[in-house]
């Protein structure tokens, strides 16, 4: 890459969007942690938080950190009709790339300087990368803490293939040239009608093009996935979904920004909590995240903001663990096996699931 090249690239303006709801606690983590990436600019929309998101949004917007909108929601998919309305806005539409991730969701860049411009470069530059999920189990950590969630997760089920599927689930950047049509959560979708040689230029995570039938979403169960193996590479988006069970119980109340009153069960826990396999690299990142936190909370408005919202997370959790049902929900939790279901099921109809459980 020539010098000229690399200016080009470090003075990319690079706008996250995400959809969050009481997720107080991780905010600053997730912030510090893009803005060591390459992130220049946030929007964020937000609905019905009782712990403190809201207003500690306000005060990052109020120091030219963040942009904050209320979910702009009239139905009940929050996420959707938010991305929606963020493609008319002035951040998103001035903004060079493109990122639409959610808090728990941490782009980990194997490449350069590990941030989203090394990663654009090291891909050729084309007009969206797709990174590929990998889903980070609880592996055991019950407690909550107040410190950064990629320090306490390290383990993971086989990078390439998830529940026995071997096509895994993606986040996309998006260039401003991308010929759009609509922003989807996990990929955006083009105009209709283009020939072949006016298609986006697209990548996965290792800088291979992605398949014809992703790209034109053809495959109406891989529109947002396809085969794994080999697209890392470059890099791989951690997705922390479980985080602690304090947390998981805490995630399970308020249900998730996508779809009102969805409710997280034994299966998406299951699923997710698969610890065959170590992967620290993106640790790399946390003497500098921890710096960069430690700049926020520097301001005695946003410190005091973050620690009201650990506090209404933990008066959350100790409410739940007065009912019953959030008893009981804790306690199968603790003593779910570590295998997907899809594989207990496979072991079970080979006889070999007593040997295993």
């Amino acid at each position: 890459m020539s010098e000229h090249t690399q200016e080009q690239q470090a003075g990319l303006r690079i706008t996250a969007i995400t959809c969050v709801k009481n997720e107080g606690p991780f905010l600053l983590e997730w912030i510090a942690y893009n803005r060591l990436i390459g992130v220049t600019d946030f929007l964020f929309y937000s609905n019905d938080c009782t712990d403190g998101t809201d207003r500690m949004l306000d005060a990052l917007q109020a120091r030219g950190i963040v942009q904050h909108l209320p979910n702009p929601a009239e139905g009940r998919n929050y996420q959707m009709e938010a991305l929606k309305h963020a493609a008319h806005q002035e951040v998103v539409r001035q903004a060079d790339w493109v990122w639409i991730a959610d808090v728990d969701e941490f782009l980990n860049i194997h490449t350069g300087d590990h941030t989203i411009p090394a990663l654009i470069a090291t891909c050729g530059d084309p007009q969206a990368i797709s990174p590929t999920f990998q889903f980070f189990a609880n592996d055991g950590v019950e407690a909550f803490e107040d410190r950064p969630v990629i320090a306490q997760f390290h383990r993971s089920h086989n990078p390439d293939i998830w529940c026995g599927e071997t096509a895994i689930e993606v986040k996309t950047l998006i260039r401003k040239d991308f010929p759009l049509k609509f922003y989807g959560a996990h990929r955006p979708f083009f105009r209709d009608g283009l020939p072949a040689g006016r298609q986006p230029r697209w990548t996965d995570g290792a800088g291979r093009e992605v398949q014809t039938k992703f790209k034109l979403a053809a495959n109406k169960r891989r529109i947002r996935k396809f085969p794994a193996a080999g697209a890392r590479i470059h890099a791989t988006l951690n997705h922390y979904a479980l985080r602690s069970l304090d947390s998981y119980l805490v995630k399970n109340d308020r249900g998730d920004v996508n779809r009102e009153h969805r409710a997280f069960d034994d299966t998406y826990w299951r699923e997710r909590n698969d610890p065959a396999y170590e992967d620290r690299s993106i640790q790399r990142m946390l003497p500098a995240l921890e710096a960069e936190i430690a700049r926020l909370r520097a301001e005695p408005e946003i410190d005091a903001l973050h620690l009201d919202s650990v506090a209404l997370h933990r008066a959350r959790r100790d409410a739940l663990l007065q009912m019953p049902e959030y008893q009981q929900m804790r306690s199968d939790l603790k003593a779910a096996p570590t295998l997907p279901p899809q594989e207990e099921a496979l072991l079970r109809e080979l006889g070999l699931w007593e040997d295993a459980a």
